[in-house]
């Protein structure tokens, strides 16, 4: 199967979990919020959180079991990975949404909030890229 294909049915199964969580839940799927909710230790096992985060982290093994996906190599620092996580991490809070929150559901709900902080952390991420590929050479 082509990648495009796959990359089209992985954008219907994430509209189609943001949506079944927005009916079931009430609430938006923005990752960010959910981590929050599963780090709080007063609704660990109580809220839908936490099994919502547990599929995202469970599909791509699934995923590999039933097809044999390419092997992507990454040349990056594990050190430098996880400082840019930490940032993104951080960011996310500042910014009261994630990419998910504001990219996927707040778009959809034509949110100009959301409309902004996704124009805002796109245009940084290709700000970043170019910097690193074209200025630091790395």
């Amino acid at each position: 199967m082509h990648s495009f294909v796959l990359a089209f049915l992985g954008g219907i199964l994430l509209g189609l979990a943001v949506v079944g969580y927005l009916f079931v839940n009430g609430r938006i799927a923005g990752i960010s919020g959910l981590i929050a909710q599963v780090l709080n230790p007063q609704s660990l096992f109580k809220t839908p959180a936490l099994w919502f985060l547990l599929g995202l982290f469970i599909t791509p093994f699934a995923y590999g079991l039933f097809f044999k996906p390419e092997i992507v190599m990454v040349h990056s620092e594990p050190i430098l990975l996880i400082v840019a996580g930490v940032l993104v991490g951080f960011g996310t809070r500042l910014g009261s949404g994630c990419t998910s929150g504001h990219g996927i559901c707040g778009m959809s709900r034509l949110s100009v909030r959301s409309i902004v902080a996704t124009c805002t952390f796109m245009l940084a991420g290709f700000m970043t890229v170019y910097v690193m590929r074209h200025v630091i050479g790395a």
